[in-house]
């Protein structure tokens, strides 16, 4: 549900399409349904009272809950307004969608080289490092007011049988190897490592439109 509309020159809020939570006192206060609630309401800017009314909340709770969410960095005010001869706040989540750090719970607790090379639990351990580290440089980026250059291509692909599979992959990997030979270059006075993941997994089914229950 959305809060009601702010004023047109406090709509367009620069903010990032999606964050990461990764400390555990932020996401308890993130998870929290009432405050979670209110996170989703302001994916667009609102106050405590436009809050309130499309939540059907008293404006009290709301501003008890909002104290929480902007103390831990989660709603941030970008104005004001008259109302009813007072002052009201604009607020709006800082930034439009959040997600939990995979490794929260235990941060550094599946490292790539400590798992089977061959396994998924490789691939996911693959995963978790990228998040951890894009948010850590996306941070660092965002301080000083810079951009962080990142390359990522995602596609689908049909295999006939395991055989074409099989020789996908090593045509792949033959090509990786290839080009990263061409452009890697460990002398080069102001080079800067990058890391280069490729990966692939089935994708998951989904019912068609028949099998789909009425």
């Amino acid at each position: 549900m959305v809060a009601a509309a702010a004023p047109p020159e406090l709509t367009d809020v620069e903010r990032p399409d999606v964050d990461v939570i990764d400390d555990p006192v932020v996401a308890a206060v993130a998870l929290d349904p009432a405050r979670a609630r209110i996170l989703a309401a302001l994916e667009e800017p609102g106050s405590a009272t436009s809050v309130a009314t499309a939540l059907q909340e008293t404006r009290q709770r709301v501003n008890h809950h909002l104290h929480a969410l902007e103390s831990h960095g989660l709603v941030r005010q970008i104005g004001v307004r008259p109302r009813r001869g007072l002052t009201e706040r604009i607020v709006v989540a800082s930034a439009r969608r959040f997600v939990i750090a995979p490794d929260l719970l235990r941060p550094g607790s599946v490292e790539p080289d400590q798992t089977d090379r061959l396994s998924s639990t490789y691939l996911l351990a693959l995963a978790i490092r990228l998040v951890r580290e894009v948010t850590m440089l996306r941070r660092g980026a965002a301080r000083a007011q810079q951009r962080l250059a990142t390359l990522a291509i995602d596609t689908d692909v049909r295999f006939a049988n395991a055989a074409d599979r099989a020789a996908f992959t090593r045509e792949l990997t033959e090509a990786v190897a290839t080009i990263t030979a061409r452009y890697h270059d460990e002398t080069a006075p102001s080079g800067r490592w990058h890391r280069l993941v490729v990966a692939a997994h089935p994708r998951p089914t989904t019912p068609t439109s028949e099998e789909q229950p009425t």
